[in-house]
C-alpha cells in the first residue's frame, strides 16, 4: 500500500509548503478500535492511500514493495482498511515580504486563503479507489494580482491479484504559482500517492518567479508481478506536463511549457530479512513549447535496507545517456564567417539536424525513519528535469529534509529544509531577443528553510503557525554583458491557519 503522508494545512506561498510537507491533521476516523489514519488538510500534498492490501495482493508488496517500483513501505501504524468520505474546510492568513516573487523585490503584503476539501476512499476485495479534491481561492492583497483560483485533484485506482497489482494514478493542479518546497502546486511531489517517487517522471517545478498561473498534471500507471517469494518485476509509464497561462508580468517573458513521457522497467530480489537489490532501466522524452526536444536513457543499480514500520533506506546510481535533437545554438555565439549547412537560422538561433549525445550519471538516495515521537524523511536526487519554465531542460540536484515531532497530546512541531541546483541542458537562445521564452541564465538555485507548530482543539479543529525563508538565485549570466544586476529573489512568509475536519462518514 502506498504510504499516506499528512497534508499541509493551507499552504501559503512560501511558508505553506512546510505545512504541506509535514502536516499531521489526524482527523477522527470512525470508531474501529484501530489506529487512526491521517487525513488531508490541503491539496498541496494530496496523498491518496487506500486501505491495506487485500488478501489477493502478492505477499510482501504492501510492507516491503519491490525497490524497482514506485511505492515505498508504510512506516505508519497499520490501521484497519476503511471505506469513508471525509470533508474539510481550511482558512489561513499570511504575511509575505515579497508576495509578487520578483527578483530584487521587497514589499510586505498579505495573502488570505479559503479552501474546501473532500476525500473518498472505497475498498473492495480486488479493487481500491481513492479520490482527493481541494478547491478554493487565494486573495493577494497587492495591485495586479487580487483573487486567484486554487484547484487540485488526485485519483488512484488499484487492482490486485494473487501475484501482483496494477495501479493508475493522476495528480492535477491549477495554481497561482508553484515551486519545489515552498509554494503549493508541486504535483510531482504531491497527489495520488506520487509524493515519494521523486522528479524522474515529471509534472512538477523546482522554483518559480513572479505570479504566473500554471496547470500541472502527472498521470502514471504501474504494474508489479511477483515471480517467486524473493523476486519481482515492475513496469511504470507516465505522462506529465506543465502549462503556463500567462507571461511574467514583471519582465514580459513567457515561461517555457513542457510535456514529458517517461518509462521504467525493473527487477527486484530480496537478499535477506531486511535487504533488497534491484536493477532499473529508465527512459525520458522531453518536449518544450520553444520547439526544443531531447531524450535520455539510464540504467541504475539499486540497494535497499528496510525494517518494517521503522526504517527505509534506498540508494541507486548508474549512467545516463542524453541525446539533444536538432541542437540549437544562439546566433550571438556565432561569428560573421560561420556557416553550417544544412543548418538554418530561425527565432534567433541556429538549428542543425545533427544531434548532441552526452554521457552523465543519475541516481537517488532516500532515508526514512520512524521514531517513537519523531519522524525523519531525507532525500537526494540527480536527474534531468523540465527546467521549471526557466530552461528547456535542466540537470538537477535536489536535496530535502523533513522532520516532525509530537510534543504532547495536542501539540506537534515540524521543520523543513530543501535545496535544488539546476543547470541548463540546451543552450540559451534568448541572447538579445526581446520577450524570449524562459530565462537568460545558465544556472539557478532555489532553497528554503522553516518550521511551525500545530495544536488540536477538540475533535474537529486544528490551528497552526509557520514561518519560512525562501531564496531563488540565478548565476551572473542572468545579467548579460553588464555582469551586475538584481538576480536574487528572497521571500519570508509567516502564516497562521485553522482546519476544520469533521468525523468522516463511513461507507462500509
Amino acid at each position: 500500500m502506498i504510504k499516506r503522508r499528512s497534508l499541509a494545512i493551507l499552504v501559503v506561498t512560501g511558508a505553506l509548503s512546510l505545512a504541506s510537507a509535514q502536516d499531521s491533521s489526524n482527523p477522527q476516523q470512525p470508531d474501529t478500535g484501530q489506529a487512526q489514519q491521517s487525513t488531508p488538510a490541503n491539496g498541496t500534498d494530496l496523498q491518496i492511500s487506500p486501505g491495506q492490501s487485500s488478501d489477493n495482493t502478492a505477499p510482501g508488496t504492501s510492507e516491503n514493495p519491490p525497490i524497482s517500483g514506485v511505492d515505498l513501505p508504510n512506516l505508519e501504524p497499520q490501521a484497519a482498511p476503511l471505506s469513508y468520505l471525509q470533508a474539510g474546510a481550511h482558512l489561513s492568513e499570511s504575511a509575505d515580504s515579497n508576495i509578487q516573487n520578483n527578483v530584487g523585490g521587497s514589499e510586505l503584503q498579505s495573502l488570505s486563503r479559503a479552501e474546501g476539501s473532500l476525500e473518498l476512499q472505497r475498498l473492495w476485495s480486488h479493487y481500491d479507489l481513492a479520490l482527493d479534491y481541494l478547491g478554493g481561492v487565494g486573495y493577494y492583497n497587492v495591485r495586479g494580482i487580487g483573487l486567484r483560483q486554487i484547484e487540485e485533484l488526485g485519483f488512484y485506482q488499484k487492482i490486485t491479484w494473487k501475484r501482483g497489482e496494477f495501479g493508475v494514478r493522476d495528480a492535477f493542479s491549477y495554481q497561482p504559482e508553484g515551486s519545489f518546497g515552498s509554494d503549493y502546486g508541486s504535483v510531482g511531489t504531491g497527489g495520488a500517492g506520487l509524493s515519494d517517487i521523486g522528479v524522474f517522471f515529471g509534472g512538477s517545478t523546482l522554483g518559480s518567479l513572479g505570479q504566473v498561473p500554471r496547470i500541472m498534471n502527472l498521470s502514471l500507471a504501474d504494474v508489479v508481478e511477483t515471480l517467486n517469494p524473493k523476486s519481482s518485476i515492475t513496469a511504470t509509464v507516465a505522462y506529465g506536463f506543465v502549462h503556463f497561462l500567462q507571461n511574467d508580468p514583471e519582465t514580459g517573458n513567457a515561461f517555457i511549457g513542457n510535456s514529458q513521457v517517461s518509462g521504467q522497467v525493473g527487477y527486484s530480489r530480496i537478499m535477506g530479512p531486511h535487504d533488497q537489490a534491484g536493477i532499473v532501466y529508465g527512459y525520458q522524452d522531453f518536449q518544450f513549447s520553444t520547439g526544443a526536444t531531447f531524450h535520455s536513457n539510464l540504467l541504475q543499480v539499486l540497494w535497499g535496507h528496510r525494517i518494517s514500520g521503522h526504517m527505509d533506506f534506498l540508494v541507486g546510481a548508474g549512467p545516463q545517456f542524453t541525446e539533444i535533437d536538432h541542437l540549437l545554438t544562439p546566433v550571438s555565439a556565432l561569428t560573421s564567417g560561420d556557416t553550417f549547412p544544412p543548418c538554418t537560422i530561425a527565432n534567433g538561433a541556429v538549428e542543425c539536424p545533427a544531434n548532441d549525445l552526452r554521457v552523465s550519471a543519475a541516481g537517488r538516495a532516500l532515508l526514512r525513519y520512524q521514531f517513537t515521537k519523531v519522524s525523519l524523511d531525507a532525500a537526494y536526487e540527480h536527474f534531468l528535469t523540465s527546467g521549471s519554465g526557466f530552461f528547456a531542460g535542466a540537470e538537477s540536484d535536489i536535496a530535502r529534509l523533513d522532520l516532525t515531532r509530537q510534543l504532547g497530546r495536542v501539540w506537534s512541531g515540524f521543520a523543513d529544509i530543501g535545496y535544488s541546483r539546476n543547470s541548463r541542458v540546451t543552450p540559451d537562445t534568448c541572447g538579445s531577443v526581446v520577450n524570449c521564452s524562459g530565462v537568460s541564465a545558465n544556472i539557478y538555485q532555489y532553497g528554503f528553510i522553516g518550521g511551525g507548530m500545530h495544536r488540536r482543539f477538540g475533535r474537529n479543529f486544528q490551528a497552526f503557525a509557520s514561518y519560512q525563508f525562501n531564496e531563488l538565485a540565478f548565476d551572473r549570466s542572468y545579467c548579460g554583458s553588464t555582469g551586475a544586476c538584481s538576480r536574487i529573489s528572497n521571500r519570508q512568509v509567516g502564516t497562521i491557519g485553522l482546519d476544520w475536519t469533521p468525523r468522516p462518514l463511513r461507507l462500509d
